[in-house]
């Protein structure tokens, strides 16, 4: 029985220090002027960084499946951005997986808001799969526009304050949705992207810093009963923050989907 409670509890670690994180990221969501946007699109442990997953990984397949919809608004204009996505393979602490590169020219100013939706990935070690509708505000001239826009997705996070102007020290709040209807006590996971990006290399760098605790590597909150909530943001950098099952959709290949809603915002330390 005592060996049956010690694997029940680390299973538990372990799962907490593995969660999954669609990424759509740029070295700077605040930009100064119309600029070339250079793209990364990986999914992984932000974190921790202990495996790099293979983007649209299926069970009944060798070749992975494409994404499913990659596009961007802007002043309410959508553009999609699907032949932009070049595959490449990113270099993880431990492995290599293939992910996506693209580039995008940012000629007006206001928010350019990326959605990516990948194609579920197969999760073997629970035999689920996950899809991660993904958002990610980057803002040009300071113009505000469109980085509250509902957009009705299937799992989607509105933020209610800018997730490209947020104070080092201050707070991200958002509202999980489902469809366009709020997702009462929604389970959501904070994390920290913790190493240094190679964009050129397409390959995490060095780590920042380490938890005291493997509860600290994925932060755990809850919604309240309206799908809204708020969380501290005590570094800068980037934060990611994924709603678990929050989409409509439950189902893929005959076999239980995850369809989760992540945002990306970013903290900036005073100068």
């Amino acid at each position: 029985m005592k060996q049956l409670i010690m694997v029940f509890i680390f299973a538990l670690v372990a799962g907490n220090a593995l969660a999954h994180f669609q990424m759509v990221y740029t070295p700077n969501s605040a930009l100064e002027k119309p600029s070339v946007i250079e793209l990364r699109h990986v999914f992984n442990h932000p974190f921790a960084d202990e495996h790099t997953m293979e983007m649209g990984l299926q069970h009944d397949s060798k070749t992975p499946a494409p994404v499913e919809e990659f596009y961007v608004i802007n002043k309410g204009k959508k553009k999609d951005l699907l032949p932009t996505l070049k595959p490449i393979t990113w270099k993880g602490t431990t492995n290599s997986a293939g992910g996506y590169a693209s580039t995008y020219k940012a000629r007006r100013m206001g928010d350019h808001l990326f959605v990516m939706k990948p194609a579920p990935y197969y999760e073997s070690n629970e035999d689920i799969y996950i899809q991660q509708i993904t958002k990610m505000v980057v803002n040009v001239a300071g113009a505000p526009t469109d980085w509250d826009a509902e957009l009705g997705l299937k799992a989607e996070i509105v933020p209610l304050n800018k997730p490209y102007s947020i104070w080092t020290g201050s707070t991200f709040t958002g509202i999980v949705k489902q469809n366009g209807k709020p997702v009462p006590f929604a389970e959501i996971e904070v994390e920290y992207l913790n190493h240094d990006v190679d964009i050129t290399a397409n390959a995490m760098g060095k780590k920042r810093f380490s938890a005291p605790q493997d509860s600290f590597v994925t932060q755990g909150i809850k919604a309240d009963a309206n799908g809204q909530f708020t969380f501290g943001l005590p570094k800068a950098g980037w934060w990611g923050f994924c709603a678990l099952g929050a989409g409509s959709d439950t189902e893929h290949k005959g076999k239980e989907l995850s369809q989760d809603a992540v945002i990306w915002v970013e903290a900036k330390d005073m100068q």
